[in-house]
């Protein structure tokens, strides 16, 4: 019997469970799939957009509503939730929770995100900036002129005008191959001869004082891929974010499985958790479909941190009715016009969730916990539209960090 059994591997999920463990206690983690990190851009988006552009992530957490998760965690939950980010990971993450940088999408947007790869910090947006954006004629997800195109549309913070171009190599990831991943690109890169043959191409076509953008492709397991490509361009370079799967996610993925199972958590992977057995007003189990039958998964305390609509964990049926579809959790959040053509980026459906305390124990709408052993972390929270406020990484962080944390302390 485990103490604590984790249910998802994503940030939250993996994060809660690493804390846990590193304290002491036997940790169980049940997951489906592989965890939403593998489709992240490898950034801790604390808070973006509020609803406008968002320079300071804590000052204008504080200004949310009172039903997002922010409110309910407060400034010191998110705070620590970023710390702990940036502990585990070390010089995987750069940057500060308080303070937002500019960095180039793959169609020349600009995002505002918190903590970024070092192999992206060349790339934030400041005045007199002068990109070059190289694409590989073999990789369909990436196309440097639309990139350079829309990023001369814009400006930097001081006014300055963004400069912009793009080079387009013909270079596959694996000879003869037509169409290559950019996972392929990236196992490619961990070759050093690779990154030789990549600098000899594209050296001779930079100019002076000109910072190199790449797609998101430098290296899947060297970390020195990135540092030894600068050296022999002898130019700045940082990654650009690709459509998911990203390989900055897969990195930190990987990162952080290796450390949940560095400190004992047991990672039982590939079947959904499908039911679950309580007694007195707690949680006493939880059963995993496997092959041929149900197995039971016993534990003292549970964090619920499984997604949201994207990963199956709400569900909305033909009839507009949304429910929780492993614990039928109460939801908050419901009411009419629930889906909207009016603002699509505004959809009220999207902060329908489950509801927490401060300690991240699920409570219904009037505030009392159906479960006193059930916490949940990460995406189901309700009350964040977090794909528009690029708050999703931030909300994991700090609800996975309070949720250990309260059953650490026996709350």
């Amino acid at each position: 019997m485990a103490d604590v059994v984790v249910i998802g591997a994503g940030l939250a999920g993996l994060v809660a469970a690493i804390r846990l463990a590193r304290a002491g206690r036997k940790v169980t983690l049940l997951t489906k799939g592989l965890g939403g990190l593998q489709l992240s851009q490898g950034t801790i988006d604390v808070l973006g957009y509020a609803p406008e552009r968002v320079d300071s992530p804590l000052a204008a957490a504080a200004s949310l509503p009172a039903t997002h998760p922010y409110k309910v965690l407060g400034s010191d939950a998110i705070t620590a939730g970023v710390a702990y980010a940036q502990d585990l990971l070390g010089d995987r993450l750069v940057g500060t929770a308080a303070h937002n940088v500019l960095l180039p999408t793959a169609v020349g947007a600009l995002r505002p995100t918190c903590l970024v790869s070092p192999s992206m910090t060349a790339g934030v947006v400041t005045g007199g900036i002068k990109y070059v954006l190289v694409g590989f004629r073999q990789l369909k997800d990436f196309y440097p002129k639309l990139c350079a195109a829309n990023l001369e549309r814009q400006t930097a913070p001081n006014g300055d005008p963004i400069i912009a171009r793009a080079v387009m190599l013909d270079l596959p990831a694996v000879a003869d191959m037509a169409d290559s991943s950019a996972l392929a690109y990236a196992r490619a890169l961990d070759d050093p001869s690779y990154r030789a043959k990549l600098a000899s191409a594209l050296k001779p076509q930079l100019r002076e004082g000109e910072v190199v953008g790449l797609p998101a492709i430098l290296g899947h397991r060297d970390p020195n891929a990135h540092r030894h490509l600068e050296q022999l361009l002898e130019h700045a370079v940082f990654e650009v974010p690709l459509p998911p799967p990203g390989v900055p996610g897969i990195r930190i993925n990987e990162a952080l499985t290796a450390l949940a199972k560095d400190a004992g958590v047991r990672i039982v992977a590939g079947a959904k958790v499908v039911s679950f057995e309580s007694a007195g007003g707690r949680i006493i189990s939880v059963g995993q479909a496997t092959a041929g039958r149900i197995r039971q998964y016993a534990a003292d305390a549970f964090v619920y941190a499984p997604g949201g609509f994207e990963s199956g964990a709400l569900a909305m049926d033909s009839y507009g009715t949304v429910t929780e579809s492993t614990f039928g959790l109460p939801l908050h959040g419901l009411g009419p016009d629930l889906v909207t053509a009016e603002d699509p980026g505004n959809q009220a459906l999207f902060r329908v969730g489950v509801g927490v305390d401060s300690g991240m124990r699920v409570v219904d709408t009037a505030g009392h916990a159906p479960y006193s052993n059930l916490y949940a972390a990460g995406g189901i929270l309700a009350g964040a539209l977090r794909w528009t406020e690029k708050s999703g990484e931030g909300i994991a962080l700090a609800s996975a960090v309070a949720a250990a944390d309260s059953i650490l302390k026996g709350a």
